[in-house]
């Protein structure tokens, strides 16, 4: 059996569903809004919620795709009963997660978010070219126009900054200099790209596609702001051989067997990287370059 974890209306996960359906596979889908109690069936671990129930020793793959399994807690009267609880149930939860990953599996809830700081510096030891880059809560060495500023976290989405509406925090050039000291903020020199190069890595095989983004003024420093009225033209792409064997050591390196790479190929012939999102989208990857990426990860599991 099958364990998919995802959240709710999440497509990649219903497209790599379908495969399993072609396949002939039995799964069951986790969503995020799900608590799981974990019980004893017959000598056995299990988990069960509202509407899922199954042995732990019944799961032969697992594929972590978002979200996560969350844990029905026990709360006792006793304040120092409770603290001991309280710690016997994190562990029995530690347990069970590591038995899950423990299979044949597909990405990890543990390592769903990596240190984007911590990346950069695996990424320089196996070789890989990295932008120039520094912290600072301040712009006094930043070169104006030269230099761009994005987030130190993985995701640059501001869910509900205001009523109704998410934000997106994107890639920016610094056009001109802050008069006033900030939180820590992370800095990039500013590569003048020749296109961007999308890679999408399972257990060891890479898939890539450039996107050419430099000649819209609307995508030249961050393709994801869309123009939906020109989109920017993606084509199939094959990294050189060499990158190719960093990024599997890179990968390696930070135990993931799956995620999606930014790079860019400068003007200067050579290619940057710049980061990994670990549960990054990858269907329109597939669809455009005919990759059938959900079938690869259907026949994996």
């Amino acid at each position: 059996m099958i364990l998919i974890i995802s959240k709710d209306n999440e497509i990649t996960t219903t497209e790599v569903i379908k495969w399993l359906y072609h396949l002939g596979k039995n799964f069951i889908r986790v969503n995020e809004d799900e608590f799981f109690e974990i019980k004893m069936s017959n000598g056995k671990l299990a988990l069960q919620s509202e509407r899922n129930s199954f042995l732990l020793d019944d799961i032969t793959s697992v594929w972590y795709r978002r979200g996560g399994i969350k844990f029905k807690r026990f709360h006792y009267q006793n304040d120092i009963v409770n603290i001991h609880m309280h710690e016997t149930q994190h562990w029995l939860e530690d347990y069970v997660i590591h038995t899950l990953e423990s299979k044949n599996h597909i990405s990890k809830q543990r390592k769903s978010h990596v240190n984007k700081l911590i990346v950069l510096e695996v990424a320089q030891k196996v070789g890989l070219n990295v932008p120039r880059y520094f912290l600072a809560d301040n712009t006094q060495d930043v070169k104006i126009g030269e230099t761009i500023v994005k987030s130190i976290t993985g995701n640059g989405v501001l869910q509900d900054i205001h009523k109704n509406y998410d934000g997106i925090m994107y890639t920016s050039v610094v056009h001109e200099e802050h008069p006033t000291n900030f939180f820590i903020s992370f800095f990039q020199d500013k590569i003048e790209k020749d296109f961007e190069v999308r890679t999408f890595y399972l257990k060891g095989k890479i898939w890539s596609f450039a996107i050419i983004s430099q000649n819209d003024e609307k995508t030249k420093v961050d393709f994801r702001k869309y123009n939906t009225a020109k989109p920017n033209r993606n084509v199939r792409y094959k990294l050189p051989a060499d990158t190719e064997e960093r990024v599997h050591q890179l990968m390696q390196n930070l135990d993931l067997d799956c995620g999606s790479i930014d790079f860019i190929k400068g003007v200067d012939g050579m290619f940057y990287f710049l980061e990994i999102n670990t549960v990054g989208q990858f269907t329109a990857l597939s669809s455009i370059t005919n990759y059938s990426l959900e079938k690869e990860i259907a026949e994996y599991l």
